[in-house]
């Protein structure tokens, strides 16, 4: 499998990583990406464009400060951002996050479209043939323990609530120990969801183990495949992170499907770096 990493340019006292796949945006061909110093947890999501040697910042794009783990939807033709805002205060002064989504205007500028509930990642929307929105959903806590994915389907980002989201129906895919997540969605051929995510685990020494994984959802009935693991931290090329616990982490940003049942990957690497990995088309067999 061909892989490798990603080269950004204007920021070199800064990590980027846990990107998006490349989306259009104002011509452009687009990777938003968390940025942030080695030693903080402080970041901001920028747009970069590609260029000849790499990805630089786009200078007329808005930035998104505060924001981490940017993804990328299309609503109405409209391009959403989501990301993760870290530390947000809640009730008695405790620190959490809470997700934010904008959507862009006629301008290419960008307005608040709605705000997440707190303590909860990895909502994620996909827009149905229908113009149903499809809503992944992943608490944590007393109900998604260390983190399950559900769903629900609404039927326009106007009719989205915390309460639609914190009741969605819950996916059982890993055991109490282990952690889910969905990063990605794609409408199928054959009118399944095929969601792209990140699988967690601890090793035995305590460090992180993040892998990325897919499954299939049928949004008529509810049913769903179990998570299959389409790459690991090895697949990559070696580099550094963020932490030492943190090395056998790839964070799944999104996966474009190519011609000729190949498919490219783009990941975070041990919260540090980011890289492709050009695999075959995972969602095919979903499709047969």
């Amino acid at each position: 499998m061909k892989t490798d990493k990603l080269i950004f340019h204007g920021f070199p006292d800064y990590d980027v990583y846990n990107v998006t796949a490349p989306f259009r945006w104002r011509g452009y061909r687009v990777i938003a990406g968390r940025v942030e110093k080695r030693s903080e947890e402080l970041s901001q999501i920028i747009f970069f464009m590609e260029s000849m040697d790499g990805w630089v910042k786009i200078d007329e794009a808005p930035t998104f400060p505060g924001l981490q783990d940017p993804c990328i939807t299309k609503i109405d033709e409209r391009l959403v951002l989501g990301g993760v805002r870290y530390p947000v205060t809640f009730e008695k002064d405790k620190k959490a996050w809470q997700m934010e989504f904008y959507q862009e205007k006629t301008d290419g500028s960008f307005e608040m479209a709605f705000l997440g509930p707190p303590k909860m990642k990895d909502i994620r929307l996909l827009q149905m043939p229908d113009d149903r929105i499809f809503v992944l959903t992943r608490p944590q806590g007393k109900r998604g323990g260390r983190g399950k994915i559900g769903f629900c389907i609404i039927d326009s980002l106007a009719e989205i609530s915390w309460k639609t989201i914190l009741e969605a129906p819950l996916l059982d895919h890993c055991p109490e120990e282990q952690w889910v997540g969905a990063n990605q969605a794609h409408f199928l051929s054959n009118g399944l969801i095929g969601v792209l995510g990140h699988l967690g685990s601890f090793l035995e020494n305590g460090d992180r183990r993040y892998r990325s994984m897919v499954f299939a959802i049928d949004p008529a009935t509810g049913n769903s495949t179990q998570t299959e693991v389409i790459a690991k931290r090895s697949d990559f090329p070696s580099g550094i992170s963020k932490r030492p616990d943190l090395q056998d982490v790839i964070f799944s940003g999104g996966l474009i499907r190519l011609e000729k049942g190949r498919a490219r990957l783009f990941a975070g690497l041990s919260d540090a770096e980011a890289g492709w990995l050009d695999l075959p088309d995972p969602f095919l067999k979903f499709e047969t």
